[in-house]
Formats: C-alpha cells, structure tokens, sequence
C-alpha cells in the first residue's frame, strides 16, 4: 500500500506539473500564439505526435514539463512564420493571461482538492491558535536505554529548580516564538547555559531562566531506522500540544463550495507564510542531513512528498493524502507568483513593467519602447536558479538521508 501511495502521489505531482503547463499552452492558442512544442517529463523523448503546428510528446523523467510557446521573448529566434506569432509581440493582456493561465490551473485543481477533502471528510480549522503547556516537570534523563527510551532519574529538573510549574504556557525560548512541542524542543536543544523561557501563567506574563543540562540522546534515521548519538540540551519538561480548533465536520456538495472558498484562503495565507520562512529552514535541513533529527516542517522535495503521500496511504489516512496535493499545487501556484526570472511572476513582471513604462512615455508625447531586454535580468536569472537549485538539491537530500516520519 505504501508503494501505490507513492505511485499514485507522484502521478498526482506529474498531473499537476502537467495542467500547469497546459494552462500556458490553451490559453496561447487560444489568443493566437503559436506552441511550438508541449512535453510532460524531461530527458529523452519517449514519443510524440504533431497537431497543427505544436508536437506534444512524453520524456524519460517525470520530474516536470515544458510548454514552448514562440517569441516568449525578443531573444528567442523565429522563422518567418512564427513572427506575426510571437508572444511577445501580443497585446498585453493576451501576454498576461497566458502567464497567469498556468497558475491559475494549479489553484483550480487545488481548489477541486479542497471540496473533495471537504465532502469526503471534512476541513481542519487553519485559524486554529496553538500553543504549548508544561504538562510535568521531571528530572532530567541522564541517558537512552537501547529501545530509545529514557534511563531512570530522581530528583528535580532545571526547569522546575527554575520555578516554571504545571499548566505553564510557553510562548518563547530565548526570544523565539513557540507554537508547538516540536519548536520548544528545538529552541532548547542548542542551547548551552541558560535559556530564557518566556511563560504565561493565568494572566501574568513572565520570563524564567533556566540551566540547561547537556545530556547524550539518540536520533532515529527516517530512511535506515538507525540511531545516531548526539549531546543536547534538555530541562526536564513534558510537553502538551494544545490549540483551539473547531471540531471537523464533512459538507454536502454545495456547503462545500464556500467552505471550501474560506478554507482555500487560509490555506494560500499559510502557504505564502511558509514561502517566506524557507530561507531560515536551510539550518533544519542542514541538521537533517548530517544525522540530526528531522523536523516536520521542513520543506520536502517532490521525493519526500510522494513519501509522505504513501506513508497517509498506507495508514489510511486519505484525507492527508488528497490535503498535501492540494497543499502542493497551492505552493505552485503561489511560488510561481514570485517576481523573479525564470518563474511565471517574473515575467509576469517585465510585461507589468513595459505596460506602466509605455504608459508613461506617452504621457510625454513619446512612442511605445521595444521589448524589454531579458540580457539586462540574466545575471539574477541565473542567481535564481543557482540557489533555487542548492536548496532544492539540499532538501532531496534530506529527503533521501533522513525523511519525515509520519
């Protein structure tokens, strides 16, 4: 069952790689665009076919697609009768429709996603707050049996020598918000000396310092299940995920709709967040990588994705199934959004760039500039694809040397 989970999450990414680019290439021809060229998968060329002017065929890898529309930009070369074609010589809300096309079919296959979850069993609550409690304050362990779990000890802990009591919540370690057991942890474990709990107990608010105790503990390897040793921090707490979340409930079909609206509104508000936060990932994942113990919000690559979607197939879990892909064409859609060569947003951008500097030339009297000059955009171009693909290449890894357990 894992591996048909597998199978099937990995068709389900290359089903959306691949309407994505349809997207781009049905809204070219229907404006008048000429496609020259429209593959699913990267590589060698399995097969294709020709119709009209476009071939569309399979390549070897399945890790993508590509739709070649001609004249997407003035440095791309034409034959005579690919000119009066040219993308880029469009008016610009052809231009721009055909780039918004590709992403606005990520979001209405997310969307479908989402009233099938919705339907089948339910929508979680996004605006949820979650917060962290001490549930127990115990000593601190001062190894791991060899099962993993934790040797005997008697007396107090650091935390409860410091005055931090049962019910206490905790909202920060050493400045860094905590919203979950697993950020509590990670903010404590690096720490040698003291840390700076910041606790809200009843209404008082108030910061308690306390020692923290470097002890030995064994990490377990996603992929070999082998345990690695390594000295932490530690304070002697037991944690309690809380949060304040709706209970879930299933919709019939056309409740679902808005529901599903709502629910597809927190859900891009969570993702561009998260967008945001993956740059300050890439010491999590380096973490991972060389044999500390993976978190589970850090990002995941296609493999660690199609890993997850057979480990919730395995388990039955359907729902976390069918919420990863929509959660996953959500992400396509918002990441292609951003402003920057060679992403849909990009060029997005010099299209919104030669309509305001065009606007403006004729408020002086001056005619249309040319095309915009992509040479000018290389060097960040290639900075783009440079780190976009380090940190893809760091995140396989992860996947690959330590995944995510669910």
């Amino acid at each position: 069952m894992f591996l048909i989970g597998v199978i099937l999450f990995a068709l389900g990414i290359a089903i959306s790689i691949a309407l994505h680019e349809c997207g781009h290439m049905w809204a070219a021809q229907a404006t008048g665009m000429r496609v020259r060229r429209y593959f699913v998968g990267f590589g060698p060329k399995i097969f294709s076919f020709r119709r009209g002017h476009t071939e569309y065929g399979l390549k070897a890898i399945p890790l993508g697609g590509f739709c070649d529309i001609a004249g997407m930009t003035a440095l791309d070369e034409l034959t005579p009768e690919e000119e009066p074609q040219a993308m880029y010589k469009q008016a610009t809300w052809k231009r721009m429709l055909v780039m918004f096309a590709g992403i606005g079919m990520n979001i209405v296959l997310g969307f479908v996603l989402v009233v099938i979850l919705a339907v089948g069993w339910g929508l979680p609550d996004l605006r949820a707050n979650t917060w962290v409690e001490v549930g127990e304050l115990t000593c601190v362990a001062p190894f791991q049996n060899d099962d993993g779990s934790l040797a005997s000890c008697t007396g107090a802990g650091p935390a409860e020598l410091a005055g931090m009591k049962a019910g206490d919540r905790i909202i920060a370690v050493n400045g860094e918000e905590t919203k979950t057991t697993e950020d509590v942890v990670a903010e404590t474990r690096g720490v040698e000396g003291v840390a700076n709990f910041t606790v809200r107990r009843g209404d008082q608010e108030m910061m308690i310092p306390v020692h923290v105790e470097q002890v030995p503990r064994k990490f377990k390897n996603g992929r070999t299940g082998n345990f690695t040793v390594r000295t932490v921090g530690a304070v002697g707490i037991k944690l309690e995920g809380k949060n304040d979340a709706h209970p879930i409930e299933k919709y019939s079909l056309l409740p679902a709709i808005p529901a599903s609206v709502g629910f597809t509104g927190d859900l891009f508000v969570k993702t561009g967040e998260a967008l945001l936060e993956m740059p300050s990932k890439v010491s999590s994942l380096w973490d991972a990588v060389t044999g500390g113990e993976r978190r589970s919000d850090t990002p995941i690559s296609v493999l660690g994705a199609s890993e997850i979607g057979g480990q919730a197939a395995e388990q039955g879990l359907w729902q976390m199934f069918i919420g990863l892909l929509a959660s996953l064409n959500f992400f396509l859609a918002v990441f292609n959004l951003l402003p920057l060569l060679p992403l849909d947003g990009g060029h997005i951008a010099v299209v919104g760039y030669e309509k305001a500097r065009d606007w403006f030339r004729a408020r002086r009297g001056l005619a249309p500039g040319g095309p915009f000059d992509y040479l000018k955009l290389l060097p960040v171009t290639y900075a783009v694809i440079v780190l976009g693909g380090a940190y893809m290449l760091l995140t396989l890894a992860a996947d690959i040397l330590n995944p995510i357990q669910w």
